[in-house]
């Protein structure tokens, strides 16, 4: 088992790598009648694309989707719908540069999976990391949009809130600023500190770390399960699954760790429509089910590990070797983070909401906003 997979009733398989001929993703159990297009889709891969500016990869891939197979139009509906049968969705890659990599055939680069890889499989395809590269992404963000349109009522956005050292003042927070900027930055203050500090890390071929937040909006109380389907467990293990994911906290995170037990609790008042929180330390979920409050989580990225300067290392012979990595590659993977944090946050989410329904009936909704862009 190779363990291509995730989800439950909202099952995602993603295929391809790096410098293959096509990547993609299949999903199963989407259910029937529910509107679908590819220019929907495309509209969450354009903010996943790598060559959209000075401080990402300069890679020049259009990441244009296909569906293959899941959706019909016939006489009776105003466009193409999903039919209740597995979507696959397939895009090309087409700006491959395989032998950036023709170096690293046999050697191992620090801080990347190589090793390990090949200490599972005994084989392993080295052009840009093959099946291990973040490349593997963008089917997650095409799932994620298929994701989307089962849960409208909700509204999924993420923020990038700390490069390196430089952290956004949580007081200053606006998540309305985020599609304003290059940064996905919640306070445009931080715009020419974080431009600063990526230009000198661009420009010595280092790279840097940076922490992603995300908040979903209008899910409903009753979601997840008490002991095994946690929401905030499913969450973290999805977002533990995105590559130089290192850290995630929901809610308070680490932070809850420093309070009392007076200041952690999230009191609770009589609202108009069910209890008003006072607080959200507990980041909308409560013994692994959500209470009705925004669900926040926060997902820590290591520092990219392809970077010019010098590191030791070993190649498959054993031999101790100097290596630096030639190619192209994000200084700080943080930023084309956002929309694939999102995406995973949709995926479980809409899985959550289907194996809610399925288990109690409930889960009706108020169709909202469907796109926060």
């Amino acid at each position: 088992m190779s363990h291509n997979s995730f989800g439950h009733l909202f099952r995602v398989t993603t295929w391809g790598e790096s410098h293959g001929s096509a990547l993609g993703c299949v999903v199963d159990g989407c259910p029937p009648g529910i509107g679908l297009t590819e220019a929907e889709i495309q509209h969450w891969l354009d903010m996943r694309r790598p060559g959209q500016g000075k401080y990402v990869t300069q890679r020049q891939e259009p990441d244009a989707v296909r569906i293959l197979s899941g959706v019909f139009q016939d006489e009776r509906t105003d466009g193409p719908v999903t039919t209740g049968t597995p979507i696959s969705m397939m895009i090309e890659n087409v700006d491959q540069r395989s032998r950036d990599y023709s170096e690293i055939a046999t050697a191992f680069r620090p801080g990347h999976a190589d090793f390990a890889y090949f200490a599972k499989y005994g084989v392993r395809d080295y052009r840009g990391g093959g099946r291990q590269s973040a490349r593997e992404t963008a089917a997650r963000v095409a799932a994620g949009a298929v994701a989307r349109k089962i849960i409208p009522g909700v509204i999924i956005r993420g923020a990038v809130v700390q490069i390196g050292p430089h952290a956004v003042d949580p007081a200053r927070m606006d998540w309305n600023q985020t599609t304003q900027n290059p940064f996905w930055a919640p306070d445009a203050a931080m715009v020419p500190v974080w431009e600063e500090h990526l230009d000198k890390i661009r420009k010595a071929g280092s790279s840097t770390g940076a922490i992603v937040a995300v908040e979903a909006l209008g899910v409903p109380a009753g979601w997840g399960a008490p002991i095994y389907a946690k929401l905030d467990a499913e969450l973290a293990a999805a977002m533990m699954s995105i590559n130089a994911s290192k850290g995630v906290e929901i809610g308070a995170g680490f932070a809850a760790a420093a309070l009392s037990g007076e200041e952690n609790a999230d009191e609770m008042r009589a609202g108009n429509d069910g209890p008003s929180f006072l607080a959200n330390h507990a980041g909308g979920v409560v013994g692994g089910i959500s209470t009705g409050q925004p669900i926040t989580a926060r997902v820590a990225f290591k520092p990219t590990s392809s970077i010019l300067t010098p590191r030791r290392s070993l190649n498959e012979a054993g031999e101790e070797i100097e290596l630096r990595t030639k190619g192209r590659h994000d200084p700080c993977v943080g930023l084309r983070a956002v929309p694939v944090v999102e995406a995973m946050t949709a995926c479980v989410l809409a899985d959550a909401f289907l194996r809610h329904r399925g288990q109690t009936g409930g889960g009706a909704f108020h169709p909202g906003e469907t796109s926060r862009r």
